[in-house]
């Protein structure tokens, strides 16, 4: 579980690779690496090498049609990245609720 997650925060970590997925997920089904690579400034290898990583972390699933290759989003693993978080904002919730109940005994002694 652990490697998963480094490799979904390593693939959302650039904003590009969020750009492009974000891309991907909104037009709700597959672009090739072409449509892709015309959105964005750089190379269409530097755009691959970017769909890559989000492949590599289950984002961007990619499938070919003869010498065509298409990409789609897949944003399920992101529920990963979510529990990952809501474990912290517990762990923040709790503290503060803790912090707030000992000020509000100290107020009172």
């Amino acid at each position: 579980m652990q490697s998963n997650i480094n490799m979904l925060f390593k693939a959302i970590a650039d904003p590009t690779r969020r750009e492009i997925f974000h891309a991907l997920v909104l037009t709700t089904s597959a672009l090739s690496i072409t449509q892709i690579s015309t959105q964005f400034d750089m190379s269409r290898q530097g755009v691959t090498k970017h769909i890559k990583i989000l492949n590599d972390a289950g984002l961007v699933k990619i499938t070919e049609d003869g010498r065509n290759r298409f990409c789609f989003a897949d944003p399920k693993p992101l529920k990963e990245v979510n529990k990952w978080m809501a474990f912290y904002s517990q762990y923040w919730d709790d503290s503060l609720d803790k912090l707030d109940d000992y000020l509000n005994t100290t107020k009172k002694a």
